[in-house]
């Protein structure tokens, strides 16, 4: 369960455009496979941290309950699984296993916006 994924096939969305003055964010595709780190969990579940609003969001990959659950980075270990558990999944997967893999990717969230490596910092796309 210690191990962070890296997903090297990884391309940001489309998701930040000017429009005239002005800045519209829209929403990535999150879904099970939008990730830049995840750490596997049990079976097909697993913590991921995704670009989303000029930051990164952490939350389980598979969201059955809610599909849009989620948190800054920013935010403690704890405070994101509060407020994602309820997508768990599996009765397998323990708390202190979930708090773990966050605070991993985390780690590796702070590291990767440390670098620029944010969407907001690419270029912006020019609509109208």
């Amino acid at each position: 369960m210690t191990t962070v994924e890296f997903n090297t096939r990884f391309k940001p969305a489309d998701d930040t455009f000017v429009i005239g003055k002005a800045v519209a964010m829209i929403t990535p595709p999150v879904g099970q496979d939008y990730w830049l780190f995840r750490v596997k969990l049990f079976k097909d579940q697993a913590i991921v941290a995704f670009p989303k609003f000029g930051t990164i969001g952490i939350g389980f990959a598979i969201e059955e309950t809610d599909w849009n659950t989620n948190l800054p980075y920013t935010v403690s270990p704890e405070q994101i699984y509060d407020h994602i558990r309820e997508n768990k999944k599996y009765d397998e997967i323990t708390k202190e296993d979930c708090i773990a893999a966050i605070a991993l990717v985390i780690k590796h969230s702070n590291a990767f916006m440390s670098k620029g490596k944010s969407n907001t910092r690419r270029k912006l796309k020019r609509v109208a």
